[in-house]
């Protein structure tokens, strides 16, 4: 998702704030802090307890080191009421997975397989406007697709509508591939869904094999993220971070001012991404994968360098009638598969009451890994909400690396 963004009745898409756990709660419970430096990690904690009162955090998970050396990893506050948060929690990681799509497709550049200026229509020619896309303009979010999800009020209706349903990619792409395109292919920027959903597609054409096994074989396996795993239904394995929304507030009716939260932990993510890359995590296979996307361990220098490209910068513009067009800087560029902020690599998701991130600053070896979940008062009158573990990323970075602290987007 868009990172400092407010989230859209989508894409936001009961009771008391938790209290946050204490450095001496029982292990079990809340998870103990791991330190290299108990200055840092006392530091990274009070962050987290303000921001938890300050921004109406229900739970948090945080995961931090240096250097590969940990400074922190703890739990803090509840799951479900009565239910204390835990580290080894499962959670949806969202735009997390687009990086791994990307590194799948790069590694078939690094094999000779395809090349990242390669059509489209090679392998999908009955999507609409694939002979002018390429791979690449798929991978980096040029290709001028409008989203499915952002300003589409006929696809938010449908999802709120039932929010259980799961989708596949030949019902979802209608919502955009029968639209002209937004901007010839390679002349602006969008964040759409929609490239991702089908550069899966071309994938799985390219291969003969469908892309939750590219994504174990070639990603997961070799970096040890055992407990991150793919699935197309609504399932969380077990110990599972509950999440809560209000962001079905309006399409409900329900008026401002009364309440309303529910849980949304088992809406069917399966709209989220490409079939194959719609996942759960948990925090040490987030905090293990900033590592290895942001030091391109699974990929040649090239593809390396094509990945984390700021190319973008200077060549692209807001559009009135593209929501998700904005002039790319320093703040959020975006590369191939991730977001570089100032000198961090990076993905932010954010829906269903979930937002995460996980984050790598190459020039001092700091990996960041942050879940959190949301209290009721994080709402507004509308259930929209904004992305308070990219907020808590951003501080904590600041602490821990000042001298590389990332901007503000806005």
């Amino acid at each position: 998702m868009l990172l400092g963004r407010k989230a859209p009745a989508l894409l936001c898409a009961l009771g008391i704030l938790c209290a946050c756990s204490s450095p001496g709660d029982d292990p079990a419970v809340a998870g103990t802090p791991t330190t290299t430096s108990s200055a840092q990690a006392d530091a990274i904690t009070r962050i987290v307890e303000e921001a938890m009162a300050d921004r109406h955090l229900r739970a948090v998970l945080v995961q931090v080191s240096e250097g590969g050396e940990e400074i922190v990893t703890r739990a803090f506050g509840e799951s479900m009421t009565g239910v204390p948060a835990t580290t080894d929690m499962h959670f949806r990681n969202g735009a997390v997975a687009i990086s791994y799509v990307a590194t799948v497709l790069l590694q078939l550049v690094d094999e000779g397989v395809v090349g990242l200026d390669d059509t489209v229509a090679q392998w999908l020619p009955d999507i609409p406007h694939t002979d002018r896309v390429t791979l690449r303009q798929l991978a980096q979010m040029t290709s001028g697709y409008p989203d499915y999800v952002l300003g589409n009020d006929e696809f938010s209706t449908a999802i709120y509508a039932d929010p259980f349903r799961a989708w596949t990619p030949e019902e979802i792409l209608p919502y955009a591939t029968t639209e002209p395109l937004l901007y010839e292919p390679g002349t602006n920027w969008n964040y759409a869904h929609t490239d991702y959903v089908i550069l899966g597609l071309a994938l799985e054409r390219i291969t003969g094999r469908p892309v939750d096994e590219l994504i174990r074989e070639r990603v997961l396996e070799p970096l040890g993220l055992d407990d991150t795993v793919a699935s197309q239904t609504a399932t969380v394995p077990e110990p599972v971070l509950h999440a809560f929304s209000s962001e079905r507030r309006e399409f409900l009716g329900v008026p401002a001012g009364t309440g309303f939260y529910e849980e949304s932990t088992f809406w069917n993510p399966s709209w989220t991404l490409t079939e194959g890359a719609v996942q759960t995590s948990t925090i040490g296979d987030l905090h293990r994968s900033a590592v290895a996307v942001g030091t391109g361990e699974l990929l040649s220098d090239e593809s390396y360098a094509a990945m984390t490209s700021t190319a973008l910068r200077g060549h692209t513009h807001a559009q009135p009638d593209c929501p998700t067009c904005f002039e790319q800087s320093e703040a959020y560029t975006y590369g191939l598969g991730v977001v570089i902020t100032g000198d961090w690599l990076m993905q932010n998701p954010m829906f269903g009451g979930y937002s995460a991130v996980s984050a790598y600053l190459p020039d001092e070896e700091v990996a960041v890994a942050v879940a959190v979940t949301y209290a009721p008062e994080a709402f507004d009158d509308t259930g929209g909400y904004t992305n308070q573990a990219d907020t808590l990323f951003r501080r904590i970075a600041a602490e821990v690396a000042p001298e590389h602290a990332p901007p503000e987007h806005r």
